[in-house]
C-alpha cells in the first residue's frame, strides 16, 4: 500500500460524515443523457436548449423532489398554483450560481430571500404520453397559462448541422453556460438513461468520490494540496487543480461526490488534465 492509500485508510477510518436528514422516498423516473460526442446522431431531429448548472428537480404534481427523491423545502409560495402534471427541470439561479442554488436548496428551513432568485426551468412533462415535440408544445401552453415568473420553459431551439451546434456551445460557454441539451423530436419519455437526450459540453466531465484530502505544499502548506478520489469503476487517482483557496482550507468531505472535468483517458482509464469543477451536495 503506497503513502496515498495509507493515508486515504487512516482519515475514513477516523472520518464522520454528517449530513442533513432529508425525507426520503423513491427515486423519480427520470430520463438521463448520455455524451453527444459519443452518439451518432442526425441532428435535424433533436431539439436544443442550454444545459443548467443547477439541481435537478422532479415536481410530481404535489411535491418537488431530487433525482434521488429526496423532498425538497421550498417556501409554500414557491410551487402554489403550480400545474397538478409531472414536471422535469433545474432549480436554477442564472450562470455560475451552482453553490448558491445547492445551499439554498439543501436548506431544511427555506429562506424566502434566497428562493427568490431562484426558477424552476422545465424542460419535459413525463407523464403526457406523447413524442417530446408533442409533449414541448403542451408545455409551452401549460406554463403560459400559469403567470408564474419564476416557472419556465427550457427553451428549445433547432440547429441546422454540427457545425453550428458547435457554434452555439462556444456561445453558450463564452457567457458563462455549461453546454447544451438534446432531445430527440419523437421520442418517448422512458426513465433510462439512452440517446434521446444529450448533453454536450466543451469538456468532458465525471462523479468521483473523495477518500483522501493530501497535503498541501509551499504556498498551500496547512491546506489542501489535492484530493485523492475513487470513480465508480474503482479507478483512483488525485485532482490538485481547480480549487478556490477557501475550498482547499476547507475541501469536500471524505465520502462526498465531487464532479470534475477532464479531456480523455490514459490507456489505464485514468483522466488527462483532471479539475475540481464542484462538490456534489448529498440528493
Amino acid at each position: 500500500m503506497d503513502a496515498a492509500h495509507k493515508l486515504a485508510a487512516a482519515l475514513i477510518a477516523g472520518a464522520t460524515l454528517v449530513a442533513p436528514a432529508l425525507a426520503q422516498a423513491a427515486p423519480p423516473p427520470l430520463l438521463l443523457a448520455n455524451d453527444y460526442d459519443d452518439a451518432d446522431v442526425d441532428l435535424s431531429r433533436y431539439w436544443v436548449s442550454e444545459k443548467y448548472d443547477g439541481v435537478r428537480a422532479y415536481w410530481d404534481g404535489t411535491h418537488l423532489v431530487t433525482r434521488a427523491g429526496n423532498t425538497i423545502h421550498a417556501p409554500e409560495w414557491f410551487t402554489r398554483d403550480w400545474p397538478t402534471e409531472p414536471l422535469d427541470g433545474e432549480l436554477w439561479a442564472g450562470r455560475g450560481r451552482f453553490e448558491q442554488v445547492t445551499a439554498t436548496v439543501r436548506d431544511l428551513d427555506p429562506d424566502d430571500s434566497a428562493w427568490r432568485h431562484i426558477r424552476f426551468m422545465v424542460f419535459d412533462l413525463p407523464a403526457h404520453g406523447g413524442i417530446f415535440s408533442a409533449r414541448l408544445e403542451t408545455l409551452r401552453s401549460l406554463l403560459a397559462s400559469t403567470h408564474i415568473d419564476w416557472l419556465r420553459e427550457a427553451t428549445q431551439s433547432r440547429v441546422t448541422d454540427d457545425a453550428a451546434l458547435h457554434h452555439q456551445l462556444e456561445t453558450i460557454a463564452a457567457a458563462g453556460g455549461e453546454g447544451l441539451m438534446l432531445h430527440k423530436e419523437d421520442s418517448l419519455y422512458r426513465a433510462e438513461r439512452n440517446d434521446d437526450l444529450l448533453k454536450f459540453k466543451p469538456y468532458q466531465d465525471a462523479e468521483a468520490r473523495v477518500i483522501a484530502h493530501l497535503p498541501g505544499q509551499g504556498k498551500y502548506l496547512g491546506m489542501l494540496g489535492s484530493l485523492l478520489v475513487r470513480t465508480v469503476d474503482g479507478i483512483e487517482f488525485r485532482i490538485g487543480t481547480g480549487f478556490t483557496d477557501e475550498q482547499r482550507r476547507h475541501p469536500p468531505p471524505l465520502g462526498s461526490s465531487i464532479t470534475y472535468s477532464y479531456h480523455s483517458l490514459t490507456a489505464r482509464g485514468i483522466p488527462r488534465f483532471a479539475r475540481f469543477l464542484r462538490a456534489r451536495p448529498p440528493e
